[in-house]
């Protein structure tokens, strides 16, 4: 539990991948095997091009994992020989976020429960760990229709940090105007979603039912303030915590 247990909530924060979106099991080597066909390549050199582009992007999780440094999709194209803006980087790209496509549709809960959230006088954040610019994501909840209700927006590829850092949580709540212990954080993860949030304040909600695969869990003790099982519950877990001051 956190100690801003007994501050008003201002502001709820949502992780993206697995909370917003639904959660989608991945081939994540298949995203750069379609980056590859997208780029022309032979399929011998299609191979081993998606192998260098799978191994660069899990060097850097595994860094963001251990040493909290964030990464971004530029550099681990670059990191392959794939220079930004480049005709065939340019037609990579399409293809791989092609593939992404199906998987970054946002849940059809999360516009009424963030429009009821909004009139009950909360702000409404997004805090995601990911590679991709925030253009991108922003893209993404304009076509889904959620843009306009998004106060704020942070996304680890544009700061040095990732989840569970402190620093990251920190600034979220400065970007959205709101301390930290008036912020509810929402997520799907135990470490990065309930410890990472705890660490400065924060509440944390944790909604357990995405697979998380082993190879990317972090052993940790946090226990979350509440759990939600639906995106529905997280409005009444709210409004009960600011009845209770």
């Amino acid at each position: 539990m956190t100690d801003g247990a007994g501050a008003p909530v201002r502001a709820v924060i949502f992780d993206w991948g697995g909370t917003i979106t639904p959660w989608h099991e991945v081939d994540l080597r298949a995203q750069w095997t379609a980056f590859a066909d997208g780029v022309g390549t032979l399929a011998c050199a299609r191979d081993d091009l998606a192998a260098r582009l799978y191994a660069a992007e899990d060097v850097a999780w595994q860094r963001g994992r251990s040493h909290g440094g964030s990464a971004r999709l530029h550099e681990i194209l670059e990191s392959c020989g794939l220079a930004a803006g480049h005709a065939l980087t340019e037609a990579g790209t399409a293809a791989y976020r092609a593939f992404w496509e199906p998987h970054t549709l946002t849940h059809p809960a999360v516009a009424p429960l963030w429009g009821q959230l909004r009139a009950a006088g909360l702000r409404i954040g997004v805090l995601s760990n990911t590679i991709w610019d925030r253009d991108y994501h922003r893209s993404v909840f304009e076509r889904d229709g959620v843009l306009h209700l998004i106060d704020a927006d942070v996304y680890s590829s544009e700061t040095p940090w990732v989840k569970p850092q402190a620093e990251i949580f920190r600034h979220a709540a400065e970007t959205i105007g709101v301390a930290p212990e008036e912020c509810v954080y929402v997520g799907d993860r135990s470490y990065e979603d309930v410890h990472g949030p705890q660490q400065v304040g924060m509440r944390a909600i944790w909604i357990p039912h995405s697979r998380i695969p082993v190879e990317q869990q972090v052993s940790h003790e946090a226990t979350p303030d509440a759990v939600a099982h639906e995106l529905s519950d997280i409005a009444g877990i709210v409004a009960a915590w600011n009845a209770a001051r």
